[in-house]
């Protein structure tokens, strides 16, 4: 009987069965591309045909790049590294995915880079984390609401007359060194109030082209005025490249868009966007993109345009905001309605003119401006605010009952003491009438002036503007203004009337209670 006559066809078909069910069939597929020419932070790459815009890619050495130009044979990217790690030849591979940012609750309180990993020397960040687009589309109409609920900054000048909202854009504008910073610092400050009453504002301060000293200094203010807790910083420094400068601001914002829609309130501040647009242009640059005015590319406009229309006030419809569009995976089921984002953007003017590229566009996007003047600066009137071509588009919509009250001729008054005082410096002798409008002005104007990272409650505001609008202070000299405010503060504290103020409610007896106490600090003054 021959060897082959004694093969069954059972133990063959065990065999086969038996190799067969070891064998993988899972082929892995990976796109790889490789590096063309680099140079200034951008890369180019052969080989990636099925590659998308936004797309980030990976290198061998765990650097990063983001696909900003999809061109024929190749694909342009910017390096989210240093240029020197990456070399011609290299291996790159496809993530299949945009740029994300890791967000935490742990967050607050650290400062961070572009990609959100912190650099200020206390370990890693912990805790569960929410993976959020950096770039995201903003939420559309149906989902939003009107802006009705105050964003106290503090500040007399800006709560009075310029109210901002809880989901508003407003725009801070104005020379080098007017106190641009300083305005959003000591809005960030003021609530302090909020997050120790169970009504926090959750805070993220992003830092474009800034040097690291100023952004530290910035830190330990927040740190020691106590609003380093409820604050992220952002940053985005003068030594980082380009590429990391342009995705600051968005990181900013998709921070700001977890709590926003976990239904809680966050406001973030852009400081600034010029730099911003200075770091855009580089890259467009080194991109080959065509440049327009001023060098600038043509989607300019369209990038700040796409983050600002992210701040938001979402509707309480708990129904309709678990279907709100480009809602990232991460988030759903934790979705929650009536949370807000409030943008603060930065823009720095030379020599005053509103009129250039960035300033008009920013301008035409917002809900409004605030606008800053080096001669009311140098004069000593700080915060500088030009009342004249300062507006709020949302106005006393977000403004609670009392401020509106008191406050509702400030701005108007005040517009008419600065054409009055104008004309009066040609006159010599004035009549009575005219001597009264110019000294009130005079002394409202004082009133506005705050000194640096030391904002009032809203309740104290409200006091002050009653003795102004009453003309409580017609008794005492221009100079004992800032001694006039100190003593009526100090009494006011912890009464009733205060603490009714503070909620929004004004009566006759409150009034009164006002003018008693700013009788008594007249009389003592006039000693």
């Amino acid at each position: 009987m021959s060897r082959t006559d004694s093969i069954k066809p059972e133990e063959i078909s065990e065999i086969l069965l038996s190799e067969l069910q070891d064998i993988k069939l899972s082929s892995k597929y990976e796109e790889v591309g490789t590096v063309l020419q680099v140079g200034d932070g951008v890369v180019q790459i052969y080989g990636l045909d099925h590659a998308e815009s936004q797309e980030v890619l990976m290198f061998d050495n765990g650097t990063k790049a983001v696909i900003m130009n999809l061109e024929e044979d190749y694909v342009s990217a910017i390096l989210l590294g240093p240029t020197d790690l990456v070399e011609e030849g290299d291996t790159v591979h496809r993530t299949k995915r945009t740029p994300c940012i890791a967000v935490s609750e742990k967050m607050l309180g650290r400062v961070i880079n572009s990609f959100g990993e912190p650099i200020d020397g206390h370990g890693p960040i912990e805790g569960e984390s929410v993976m959020m687009p950096v770039e995201r589309k903003a939420p559309g109409v149906i989902f939003r609401q009107p802006v009705k609920e105050p964003l106290q900054t503090g500040l007399i000048a800006i709560d009075s007359m310029i109210p901002i909202g809880r989901g508003q854009r407003e725009l801070i504008i104005g020379d080098r060194q007017t106190g641009k910073t300083a305005i959003a610092i000591d809005t960030i400050i003021n609530q302090r109030y909020g997050f120790e009453h169970g009504d926090p504002v959750y805070c993220i301060y992003v830092a474009i082209g800034q040097k690291a000293s100023t952004v530290a200094s910035i830190v330990e203010t927040l740190r020691q005025k106590g609003a380093l807790e409820y604050t992220v910083v952002v940053t985005a420094g003068a030594a980082d490249s380009a590429a990391m400068q342009y995705f600051a601001p968005f990181s900013g914002a998709a921070i700001g868009e977890y709590f926003r829609d976990t239904g809680r309130h966050a406001l973030v501040v852009y400081d600034d966007l010029s730099k911003q647009a200075v770091a855009y242009r580089e890259v467009s640059l080194l991109l080959r993109r065509p440049s327009g005015r001023e060098a600038y590319p043509g989607d300019i406009f369209y990038l700040h345009s796409r983050l600002l229309e992210r701040a938001a006030k979402l509707i309480d419809q708990q129904e309709l905001i678990v279907h709100m569009n480009d809602l990232p995976e991460s988030l759903k089921g934790k979705v929650k309605g009536g949370g807000s984002l409030t943008a603060l953007p930065i823009i720095e003017t030379q020599a005053g003119d509103v009129a250039a590229y960035i300033p008009t566009n920013v301008i035409s996007i917002t809900d409004g401006q605030i606008f800053l003047d080096t001669n009311l600066f140098n004069q000593g009137n700080r915060p500088a605010i030009n009342v004249g071509i300062s507006v709020s588009r949302v106005g006393g919509n977000a403004q609670i009952p009392a401020m509106k009250k008191v406050a509702g001729s400030a701005k108007i008054n005040q517009a008419q003491y600065s054409e009055l005082e104008s004309f009066s410096r040609f006159s010599g002798d004035l009549d009575p009438v005219t001597a009264r409008t110019l000294d009130t002005g005079r002394k409202n104007t004082k009133l506005m002036v705050q000194p640096q990272y030391s904002p009032y409650k809203v309740g104290e505001q409200i006091a002050l503007l009653y003795c102004s609008m009453h003309s409580l202070m017609s008794n005492i000299k221009i100079t004992q203004v800032p001694a006039f405010i100190n003593k009526m503060l100090e009494r006011l504290a912890g009464t009733e009337a205060i603490a009714s103020l503070q909620k929004g409610l004004i009566t006759d007896e409150i009034g009164k209670s006002i003018e008693t106490i700013a009788a008594d600090v007249t009389a003592e003054l006039s000693k």
